[in-house]
């Protein structure tokens, strides 16, 4: 599935010939003991690159581990200084300047504030960016396939028109669909124009909520008192409050289609989704090739995973009130929420 395949099996073979160590510092280290591509000891490489991650939930938290993994399999002399606003802008805004004035070779910036403020700040050193929908409406790179700048990553744009039409295979009587999203977010402002075109085209009426953080979820979610779905894009506030909107859905027999595998394993219906863990290993593949092997980011595409699997959670179906078709079961490549 990873687009990277070849050039990561050529950087493993390389790294076997370096010396291996990983240290992994704890949130609040300036990384400062990593240096900048400085000669270790045993006359091997040396890096250290910043990690910025915007908030925990399960798919971020994924990306990172992904990203995490594939660089400690590298076997390279790697530091990793990972921080974590924590939801807060303001947070995110001070990482990314003590990323700018320390001394990392490569910044890694998880979700689209981050991403964002990371752009803004540093300009000297590369900046990768992950679970970032739209890159260039969040301006970070002037097109997908020439970045341009210092930045680039991988993207987790979904595909929103197939997990609409699972909702139409689920309750092909559904006329509305709820969506709560974060206004202040380009990320899911982009996805509900998507969910737009994608329900036009199915005959459905997309109704929306905003709000400005995670603790507004369930009163946008009551105002959505008629609808017959809801849709969860890949909202940062949103899903993280996704447990609220589980609890709507099966108040009022409903189901609940996210955009995302992590939030069918919390309890929704169905989706088409993507494995953030492996996109932080795609991401972590692009790292290597900057690090290693001098790739300049302004002319490396950003990345996509292009093979989105279907999820199914029959237990969660059943409490919503809805069968999912065995034929979809007998399609799935994950069937979760059973023993």
């Amino acid at each position: 599935m990873l687009g990277s395949q070849k050039n990561r099996t050529g950087l493993r073979a390389g790294a076997l010939l370096a010396v291996s160590a990983l240290a992994l510092t704890a949130c609040g280290n300036d990384g400062g003991d990593g240096g900048s591509a400085t000669e270790g000891g045993d006359g091997a490489e040396s890096y250290s690159i910043g990690v910025s991650q915007f908030l925990s939930h399960p798919s971020l938290d994924a990306a990172r581990a992904g990203f995490e993994e594939r660089i400690e399999e590298s076997g390279l002399d790697i530091t990793l200084d990972v921080q974590n606003a924590q939801g807060d802008q303001a947070t995110a805004n001070t990482i990314a300047g003590s990323f700018a004035s320390g001394d990392h070779d490569l910044v890694l910036a998880i979700a689209t504030p981050s991403a964002q403020t990371a752009a803004q700040a540093i300009t000297d050193i590369p900046v990768l960016f992950t679970a970032v929908t739209d890159p260039v409406s969040a301006n970070l790179v002037e097109s997908n396939e020439a970045p341009g700048g210092n930045v680039t990553g991988t993207s987790d744009a979904n595909p929103v028109l197939e997990q609409l039409t699972l909702l139409t295979e689920l309750d092909p009587e559904a006329q509305t669909v709820g969506i709560v999203y974060s206004s202040g977010e380009v990320n899911s402002e982009v996805q509900v124009e998507w969910a737009k075109e994608a329900a036009e085209e199915l005959g459905l009426e997309i109704v929306e909520a905003t709000v400005s953080n995670s603790s507004e979820v369930q009163q946008a979610a009551n105002s959505l008192s008629d609808v017959d779905a809801l849709y969860v894009p890949t909202d940062n506030a949103v899903v993280s409050a996704l447990e609220t909107l589980i609890g709507v859905a099966q108040d009022r027999q409903i189901p609940l289609i996210p955009a995302e595998g992590d939030s069918v394993e919390r309890g929704g219906v169905a989706t088409y989704g993507l494995s953030y863990d492996q996109l932080g290993a795609q991401t972590a593949d692009m790292a290597l090739r900057i690090l290693t092997e001098g790739a300049d980011p302004a002319t490396m595409p950003v990345e996509t995973q292009t093979e989105p699997e279907l999820y199914v959670n029959p237990a969660a179906a059943e409490a919503m009130g809805v069968e999912i078709p065995q034929s979809m079961i007998d399609e799935a490549d994950h069937v979760v929420g059973q023993e």
